[in-house]
């Protein structure tokens, strides 16, 4: 990778596409997870704060920074659930790694793939602490984008080999059962969320409406199992009865984010919680019975970016999956930013 200090390597969603499939799925997303793991056992050393976030009636879009001292990164993302019916995307990002040195950016990337990537990484990492010991199945209740994402990331990490597939939408299942043809996992699509459930010990909903809804009933949960709560991410947004909350123990990855857009946001704002990197650092346990119900409510923060931005940091080192962008100022007098717009004048 270039070292000039003027132009920065963007990856570009072609270029992240091929990148991915240079590596594979699911080592990728093997790869991102380890980061994760890594950057969660240092967790003091991070700034933290829950993403800025600017709501509308159509969806939100948000910034989420964080920095560890040596690097700093920051994600622009949305999530407009209309967006299907209109054939865009849910979610869009991009985002930035600097040096905290020099404050120079040294990767700019797409990260609508990337976040898809990170996103199943981390469900995966939570799963793979808290999980019943030798659970096999998944319920996959949303057949959405991320969906296969999720899937492969359980295959890999916790050693999954079924997943059950249940959407409203009858094509995202059959999608999603498509996508997920010959990578090693028997897909059962089913009729109804409660016939997903059947011998599944991990849960995973990951839906797209902005409003709170209840995807999973409590009669629908049985004990010991582990979920893994994605879909809500912003105020107003929930996919789980509240009585499967009350029933639970609930791992989450910044409490103060959580509360505000996660599921506990039905839930007294001192309803007990245990932050997940206690759990990964030995400092509080995980699951510690076969018939606890364990609830992961993920709602996606900066250092999981942050880490996905190191991982694709490291790829690019030893790839040519990148291109540079001229985008830092470098006049040869630090001091003279107008002479060099206008000795600009003898090349053009």
């Amino acid at each position: 990778m270039a070292a000039d200090t003027n132009t920065v390597p963007f990856v570009s969603v072609e270029n992240m596409m091929r990148l991915v499939l240079d590596i594979g799925v699911e080592e990728a997303i093997a790869g991102i997870a380890e980061c994760i793991e890594e950057d969660f056992r240092r967790w003091p050393l991070f700034d933290k704060t829950p993403r800025v976030a600017s709501h509308s009636a159509e969806g939100v879009i948000e910034l989420m920074p964080t920095s560890d001292g040596i690097d700093y990164g920051f994600k622009y993302v949305n999530g407009h659930p209309k967006n299907t019916k209109e054939g865009l995307q849910t979610v869009v990002a991009f985002g930035l790694l600097s040096s905290v040195e020099t404050g120079y950016p040294v990767l700019m990337t797409e990260m609508t793939v990337l976040t898809a990537l990170r996103t199943a990484a981390m469900s995966a990492v939570a799963t793979k602490y808290l999980a019943p010991k030798g659970a096999k199945c998944l319920a996959m209740i949303g057949n959405g984008a991320q969906s296969e994402f999720q899937a492969l990331a359980l295959k890999r990490i916790c050693g999954i080999d079924t997943v059950r597939l249940y959407d409203t939408d009858k094509g995202a299942t059959e999608k999603c059962a498509r996508n997920l043809a010959n990578t090693g996992l028997a897909v059962i699509p089913c009729d109804s969320a409660q016939d997903a459930m059947n011998g599944a010990g991990i849960i995973t909903t990951c839906t797209a409406d902005k409003k709170n809804a209840t995807i999973l009933s409590d009669n629908m949960i049985g004990a010991g199992v582990h979920i893994n709560g994605i879909g809500g991410d912003c105020p107003g947004k929930t996919e789980l009865h509240r009585d499967i909350l009350l029933r639970s123990d609930i791992f989450v990855e910044y409490p103060p984010q959580t509360r505000i857009e996660g599921e506990i946001q039905q839930l007294e704002a001192d309803h007990p919680v245990t932050e997940l990197w206690e759990v990964m650092t030995g400092a509080k346990p995980g699951r510690t019975n076969e018939n606890q119900i364990t609830l992961f409510d993920g709602v996606g923060f900066a250092i999981e970016d942050f880490s996905a931005l190191r991982w694709l940091r490291d790829q690019i080192a030893t790839s040519d999956r990148y291109i540079l962008l001229d985008v830092i100022a470098d006049p040869d007098d630090p001091r003279d930013l107008y002479g060099m717009v206008q000795r600009e004048k003898d090349r053009m």
